[in-house]
């Protein structure tokens, strides 16, 4: 009698540890795979929402690129009768300006372009020194502007023309 009772305990309690491991390894997947799904629809949002947002960081930096090149820093800035001195103080300071506006662009690209980006600015910076150094401070601005073209003509590639190639390359990467 009582081996009777165990085997009917066991013939009502093995189907329902098996029904309730199906049911519970089905279950457990379902959840997996949509848990998945939605982690997968969250990222595609958040890379829908920051697209937009990496393509205007690489378009400002080019921007800046441009802006501190030197030739362009020059047709903007030089003026009649200023001084060396005064247009080189007028560089640097557009330049830092310039950088300041745009630094928190470097969020939205990788370190490497950030790195490049300052290295621009840092030589163009030191180009604009170096010739400043080679004249008097009360020269003529226009000889110091011809004496910085002439150099920016000397260098095989421009560091922003580096920058903004760099840029590119990232940004395709992107798209």
């Amino acid at each position: 009698m009582f081996l009777e009772t165990i085997l009917e305990i066991v013939k009502i309690t093995l189907p329902a540890i098996v029904v309730f491991a199906t049911a519970y390894y089905l279950i457990k997947s379902f959840f997996n795979k949509e848990y998945q799904v939605r982690m997968l629809d969250m990222k595609q949002n958040r890379q829908n929402a920051t697209v937009p947002l990496r393509l205007q960081a690489y378009e400002r930096l080019s921007l800046y690129c441009e802006r501190i090149s030197i030739p362009n820093l020059i047709l903007r800035l030089r003026a009649k009768e200023t001084t060396t001195a005064e247009l080189r103080l007028a560089l640097l300071i557009a330049i830092q300006q310039e950088y300041e506006h745009n630094v928190t662009q470097q969020v939205y690209v990788s370190p490497t372009l950030w790195q490049i980006i300052k290295l621009a600015r840092n030589t163009t910076v030191d180009v604009i020194n170096e010739v400043a150094s080679r004249m008097t401070a009360d020269s003529d601005s226009l000889e110091f502007s011809r004496e910085l073209l002439v150099r920016v003509e000397e260098l095989q590639v421009t560091p922003t023309d580096k920058a903004l190639a760099a840029i590119k390359k990232e940004a395709a990467i992107l798209l």
